[in-house]
């Protein structure tokens, strides 16, 4: 279980986006005392589920190549620390 102010440092993320992510129902939460906790697999799955599309024709660099997905990169990146 996570506080809100670890699962912010895990997102990469303000405090307070995280407490919005709960108030909207987006990242569900316990009340343990005055504290709300967070099971880590509801945040990984909430930040796993983030969609990073690129606009019709993006896909592809000038050279035809495929553009690398940062979105997923980034994501990589965080699950490592």
């Amino acid at each position: 279980m996570l506080t809100i102010n670890e699962a912010a440092l895990r997102a990469g993320r303000n405090a307070e986006t995280v407490r919005r992510w709960i108030r909207s129902g987006r990242l569900r939460a316990a009340k343990v005392g005055t504290q709300h906790v967070i099971d880590e697999g509801d945040l990984e799955a909430l930040l796993d589920n983030r969609p990073v599309a690129l606009p019709p024709g993006w896909e592809t660099l000038s050279d035809g190549s495929r553009r690398p997905d940062w979105g997923e990169l980034v994501r990589d990146s965080r699950r490592g620390h």
